[in-house]
């Protein structure tokens, strides 16, 4: 007797369930419910259009640590299904994928649409039914079974797979929660830190390696720190942001931060004291600084930058070293990019066994992608998690479909 699954979500993770769960399962019905009018959006749109497929970490624990929520849990379903198989799996259907300095991981098309495509193909190919503008409100368990109510009238199914987005906005949370789920409160993750009218702001496009502390926390973050025409952003940012995402959210995103733009500042500026006694500090060189960030911490500080070194005062030596070290930002709101949107939050994990994906609540109920409270950095990290669970979820349901 065949079988019916329905992925409800045509995103990311929605995809890969289906697709593997078509592919392995062999007998089976598959059906995605996508709300919208379109399928992969933030597939589309993500790495800038060219699609982060993943990231060039290959050891487990290793790629467990880019998870600020999920970290301890992906773990074993990493070593099912991790880097090395999504480059293989894309491979197999004709799509090579390249790595970037960074170890970001894309297309070797540079385009988000040969994913698509790729997707697409395997749809058609197994017979995959694709439902758009379906917008589930309700799923409920009728003995053995699901009934699945939409705005276009309900559907029987055997599985149901939930790969629905993270946002908080959307009402799927409601239904969820009430099939007996916890959901942690879905949140905002992976964005930048506003500096609304700061004189940065003049530095916009320059980019410098710093550690980043939220004050009064724990919070800190070491990477790439880049200026905007509204605040700060880049990998160092975003990934502070994911770590301290709550404590954020708590704070209504008002906050004081610090930058560490050198290691030891103190040592740095006493370097320079003597051997640089009669230069002008507007023409002294620090390692790594452009002239014009340079000249912005001397004018933030107050120094004339026209003094020579062997004029600074006590004072002044301090305040440049403070600058260095601890140079003080109050952050005044965030900014997300639809192509950074990401949310921490949802199906709590210990309501899930993360073997197979599947409810501990409710047998034949999987998870897959953002619904769940796993969030990762950015740089592929987050559909690394979606390939992985929606792969988990494919081989416990196919086990399923065998037995029956």
């Amino acid at each position: 007797m065949v079988k019916t699954v329905v992925v409800i979500g045509g995103g990311a993770a929605g995809y890969f369930s289906a697709i593997n769960i078509a592919e392995m399962a062999k007998d089976v019905e598959v059906v995605i419910l996508e709300k919208t009018t379109k399928t992969l959006s933030k597939v589309k749109v993500s790495g800038g259009g060219r699609c982060n497929v993943t990231h060039a970490c290959f050891v487990p624990k290793e790629l467990s640590k880019f998870y600020p929520r999920g970290e301890k849990e992906l773990l074993g379903p990493f070593h099912t299904f991790m880097t090395g198989d999504t480059i293989a799996w894309f491979s197999e259907r004709g799509v090579e994928l390249k790595m970037e300095e960074d170890g970001r991981m894309f297309p070797v098309s540079n385009s988000s649409q040969t994913i698509i495509n790729c997707f697409q193909k395997e749809v058609d190919k197994h017979g995959i039914k694709v439902q758009l503008s379906t917008e589930v409100s309700q799923v409920q368990r009728k003995q053995d079974r699901f009934e699945v109510v939409t705005n276009k009238g309900k559907l029987q199914a055997d599985y149901v797979v939930l790969a629905v987005g993270g946002n908080s906005k959307l009402k799927h949370y409601e239904w969820i929660a009430g099939l007996g789920h916890t959901i942690v409160n879905p949140i905002p993750s992976l964005f930048t830190f506003n500096l609304k009218n700061h004189t940065s702001n003049q530095l916009m496009g320059l980019a410098l390696n710093a550690n980043v502390r939220i004050v009064g926390t724990k919070y800190e973050e070491y990477g790439p720190v880049l200026f905007t025409h509204w605040g700060m952003s880049g990998p160092g940012i975003l990934k502070l942001s994911a770590k301290a995402a709550q404590y954020l959210f708590d704070k209504s995103y008002q906050f004081k931060y610090e930058v560490e733009w050198i290691a030891n500042g103190d040592e740095v500026v006493h370097s320079f004291r003597k051997p640089k006694a009669s230069t002008q500090l507007s023409n002294t060189k620090i390692e790594g600084f452009p002239s014009r960030f340079w000249e912005y911490l001397l004018a933030k500080g107050k120094i004339d930058s026209k003094k020579r070194w062997a004029d600074l005062n006590k004072a002044e030596i301090e305040k440049l070293i403070q600058l260095l070290s601890k140079d003080d930002y109050t952050a005044n709101g965030k900014t997300t990019f639809k192509e950074e949107f990401v949310t921490s939050g949802g199906v709590q994990l210990k309501e899930v066994n993360m073997k197979t994906m599947e409810s501990k609540l409710i047998p034949n109920l999987y998870f897959s992608g953002e619904v769940l409270n796993i969030d990762g950095y950015t740089g592929g990290f987050n559909f690394q998690a979606a390939w992985t669970g929606g792969f988990m979820v494919a081989n416990a349901i196919t086990e399923l479909v065998k037995k029956a």
